[in-house]
């Protein structure tokens, strides 16, 4: 199934895939760049306002414990803000179809969202009969409310929790899904700290057919302690040896660990190989929205004109 990536203007869902510029990749990789914040944050969304671009792509993590009321409201203030809220759906945090229903229903009338990030999420029960995103899109309720922009998840490295086998059936079972109910979609991956298991990820998607744009998932800025934390949360694993050891993030409290290293060999990779169909970078701000907007500032700012 083949995507025509999308120009970001008006409503539409998707940046345009990043341009490889010969002349500063890296500039190419990060322009489009999306970032991720919590609803539960009282102060990311005026970072946001602060260090961001109007017309940005902000994602919403779902965390557990949060009511989805708290995703509405932040989706809306951002909307107000002049950003593109775009919200995750975790399908093991709906207890019912009566909930996904109200949850997307607000999201449309009260933030205007077109466009949502959808997986599984994290517990091991789900709170309620939906325990993958797939089950999630099934439903119908995407459709019913008009939102038929949606992001899926993907993985550059093995789960701890989910053979590779299965995440790879289920990726093509959603594109499969996605592409017959007429929705528009593009790809997000976990965070990793190894660019080649990145590249890899992305050559092994074409050399299966998928075209879908992919958004590349990295940390922004952030001590290493706070790195590792959420690392191990979410079941990152080799890459995981770049940070170093647990003892030492947790006796180097003050290292800061910064994506500068593994953006190289992505930038180079992507303006060597367009067809890696790659979108841009999607930051996962542990470290703050002030620091990773500064660092792609920085090398936005640095880049000669095209």
């Amino acid at each position: 199934m083949t995507v025509t990536p999308i120009a970001a203007t008006g409503p539409q869902p998707i940046a345009p895939m990043a341009r490889a510029s010969a002349v500063d990749p890296m500039a190419a990789l990060l322009r489009g760049y999306s970032i991720e914040i919590t609803a539960r944050s009282k102060t990311a969304i005026d970072s946001c306002r602060a260090h961001l671009d109007p017309g940005s792509q902000v994602y919403i993590a779902a965390i557990p414990g949060d009511s989805y009321h708290k995703t509405v409201a932040a989706a809306a203030r951002l909307a107000k803000a002049g950003f593109v809220p775009v919200p995750h759906i975790a399908a093991r945090t709906i207890a019912s179809f009566t909930q996904l229903n109200d949850y997307l229903m607000r999201l449309k009338g009260e933030a205007g969202v077109a466009r949502a990030l959808v997986i599984g999420g994290d517990g091991e029960h789900p709170v309620g009969s939906y325990d993958s995103s797939l089950a999630l899109l099934k439903t119908g309720a995407f459709q019913k409310r008009g939102i038929l922009q949606v992001g899926i998840a993907c993985y550059p490295e093995a789960s701890p929790r989910v053979g590779q086998a299965v995440l790879d059936l289920a990726l093509k079972e959603k594109i499969a899904f996605l592409g017959r109910e007429g929705f528009v979609s593009w790809l997000v991956s976990q965070f990793c700290f190894d660019a080649a298991a990145i590249v890899a990820l992305a050559r092994r998607l074409r050399s299966e057919g998928i075209t879908l744009p992919l958004r590349i998932g990295l940390t922004g800025p952030a001590d290493i302690r706070t790195i590792w934390k959420y690392a191990l949360h979410c079941g990152i694993g080799n890459s995981m040896r770049v940070l170093g050891t647990r003892v030492d993030a947790i006796s180097n409290l003050l290292v800061r660990h910064t994506p500068d290293a593994i953006m190289g060999p992505l930038a180079e990779a992507h303006r060597a190989d367009p067809a890696l169909g790659i979108a841009g970078v999607h930051f996962f701000a542990f470290g703050g929205i002030a620091g990773t907007a500064r660092l792609a500032k920085g090398i936005l700012e640095g880049a000669p004109a095209d």
